[in-house]
């Protein structure tokens, strides 16, 4: 790289207020409520790919808060109380993406979420039953419904679906376009005057005296008085003694398939697999559950063995007898730990993180990163 100017040392590599490192979800939602909260205060975010290169714009483009099954294990796992605390943080992000969009823009579309659980794991329907109302029962402080989920095993003919399955509704649930909502929070962060570099790979951050610098790629080093780690799944390299680790989620894509009846967002198997509609196209992503360790990659490309294990469930599952080709196959890399709840922490006076989506980046961003501004 050219040696840097006094232009742009004055001006792009100027020391800030406040860093943001991460352009995902995560880091734009920060950024927005830093402005929010310290109008006058400069904001930088780093992104170290030419867009942002973790999940946020690799994911399956869902607006879901948790599936029956995934909600009934987090609960079993977490404990009740952390589960609807966690629940509550995704319902109420999709409500604020919802809120500050256009649903055109981010092209948002309420379809309706649905769970596909085999007759295997609930034998016994009026217990299936008994489960969901037992859940409801729970959801209902949060959600404002009496039933945020019901049985509705008579669409599963009408979706085509295969395989011997009951069929819970969500009507809450939607998708939209990833890609749009990313492009729409840019540039409502870039309205308020928060610049974004692309291109800069955060390799160190020390604490000085009376600010914070950071070392990268860049001929020059950068300064700061606060430092916000977004980087979800790379965070670990910059904070080594957080609980995080890495998990691909890959995905697949059919050309247009005429005549889908498939319209809407659906969950299998606690979550780990999903699909949707894209228009006349299935996107469909997981599997991750068949081969969890070799999933803890930072490698984005993808794996036959996983692929295998999608077009297998594609062909059973969702569009038996019904040919298809696929167009576009891709991964993006989550972030996991030993616990499923998001980590938002002061680490010391000048650094603070978001981190640990656990696959819900898209719900949990605007609240965590409301959580991590108001630290600061």
């Amino acid at each position: 790289m050219l040696p840097v100017s006094v232009w742009e040392k004055e001006s792009f590599f100027a020391p800030r207020d406040f860093i943001i490192v991460g352009s995902g979800f995560t880091g734009l939602w920060s950024a927005y409520y830093l402005k929010k909260r310290f109008p006058e205060k400069s904001v930088l975010i780093l992104e170290r790919g030419i867009i942002p290169s973790g999940a946020s714009s690799r994911n399956a483009g869902f607006a879901c808060f948790g599936s029956f099954t995934e909600l009934q294990s987090d609960s079993n796992t977490l404990g009740e109380s952390e589960m609807l605390e966690l629940m509550e943080m995704r319902f109420k992000g999709l409500e604020k993406i919802r809120k500050k969009f256009s649903h055109s823009i981010i092209d948002y579309e309420n379809l309706g979420g649905y769970e596909l659980i085999s007759t295997e794991l609930f034998t016994d329907i009026n217990a299936l039953r008994t489960s969901i109302d037992f859940l409801n029962n729970k959801l209902q402080r949060i959600t404002g419904k009496q039933k945020t989920f019901q049985l509705n095993d008579s669409k599963i003919k009408s979706f085509g679906l295969g395989g011997s399955h009951h069929l819970i509704e969500n009507k809450l649930e939607a998708q939209l376009h990833s890609g749009k909502l990313l492009e729409a929070l840019v540039q409502l962060v870039n309205s308020m005057g928060v610049t974004i570099l692309t291109h800069v790979d955060v390799k160190k951050i020390e604490i000085e005296t009376k600010h914070v610098r950071l070392e990268t790629n860049l001929p020059i080093t950068l300064l700061a008085e606060q430092v916000l780690i977004c980087t979800n799944a790379f965070a670990k390299s910059l904070l080594p003694d957080l609980d995080i680790a890495p998990a691909r989620g890959q995905i697949l894509l059919t050309e247009p398939i005429d005549g889908l009846k498939i319209k809407g967002a659906f969950h299998y198997d606690e979550g780990f697999y999903y699909f949707r509609n894209l228009n006349n196209r299935i996107l469909l992503g997981g599997a991750r559950n068949k081969y969890i360790h070799e999933e803890e990659t930072f490698s984005a490309d993808t794996s036959e063995s996983i692929q295998q294990e999608l077009e297998k469930f594609l062909k059973e599952i969702i569009l038996p007898g019904i040919p298809y080709r696929v167009s576009l196959r891709w991964s993006g890399i989550m972030a996991v730990g030993k616990e499923k709840k998001p980590i938002v922490s002061k680490i010391n006076d000048r650094i603070f993180c978001a981190v640990r989506m656990s696959g819900m980046g898209v719900a949990l961003a605007p609240q965590l990163g409301k959580q991590v501004a108001g630290m600061v």
